[in-house]
């Protein structure tokens, strides 16, 4: 069973998330914290798989727990739960699942738990996607020459994959870089992780946020994290809708 641990420094909050969990029925509560330094304390000793994680409490906060936490081994998927939207870009830095905005709906806090589910591997028998990970052991980073400089790219900044002749350009929050392994290669690796769309272009499946038509008829990935448009092919619609519609994210006809 998945461990999630609420963090939020107003009682009626972690009463509200724990009655959404309950109607959810993905994981169980392990703990509750009402700041950063107890959150970081109950993440050492309780190990969560996912935390809930509110931003502004008084004393230490959710940025600074949240920067504690990532030295902290094994690192559990941050979801945080906030009435203010500006601190959504600083959120994805501390590579944040989700940031979901006060009043939480059910529908969102669902499909972040799905997405995190999914990032981390973790399967039961409650609502579990037809996408199901596999078991081997994929990277956590991926290395990169950028400017003549090797660099360690987190797999959860990686927006999507696109084929560029010989070459895979990986599109991350921070720019782009080219590597030479294929699509197919990257795919196996990182089944469950990232969806084929097209015959040259994998996205990330935590960084989708839905699938819109255009005026031409053609079926575009939208992104979390950018604004760039993907075309899905006809061949991989149908695997994409069926996607979507498990994760329950927006789905164009």
């Amino acid at each position: 069973m998945i461990k999630i641990l609420i963090v939020d420094d107003e009682p009626l909050a972690r009463l509200r998330l724990r009655a959404l969990l309950v109607e959810i029925g993905i994981g169980e509560v392990v703990g509750e914290a009402s700041n950063g330094r107890e959150a970081v304390t109950i993440v050492n000793l309780c190990h969560p798989d996912i935390v809930l994680l509110d931003i502004r409490m008084p004393g230490m906060d959710g940025m600074e727990a949240a920067r504690q936490i990532s030295h902290l081994s094994p690192i559990p998927a941050l979801i945080f739960t906030t009435a203010y939207g500006d601190h959504a870009l600083e959120a994805f830095d501390q590579k944040a699942i989700d940031y979901l905005m006060k009043p939480i709906r059910r529908d969102r806090l669902e499909q972040a738990l799905i997405r995190a589910k999914t990032l981390l591997n973790i399967e039961d028998d409650v609502n579990q996607p037809s996408f199901s990970p596999l078991k081997t052991k994929a990277r956590s980073h991926i290395s990169v020459k950028v400017r003549d400089e090797l660099r360690m790219i987190p797999v959860i900044e990686i927006q999507y994959c696109s084929a560029d002749q010989k070459y895979v350009v990986l599109h991350w929050t921070q720019g782009e870089a080219l590597i030479g392994e294929t699509l197919k290669e990257l795919e196996q690796e990182f089944s469950g992780q990232f969806l084929r769309i097209h015959r040259g272009t994998l996205v990330a499946i935590v960084q989708i946020s839905g699938l819109v038509k255009d005026q031409e008829g053609r079926h575009l990935i939208k992104l979390r994290t950018s604004n760039k448009l993907l075309e899905v092919s006809r061949r991989h619609l149908p695997t994409v809708r069926k996607v979507l519609k498990d994760m329950r994210l927006p789905c164009a006809i």
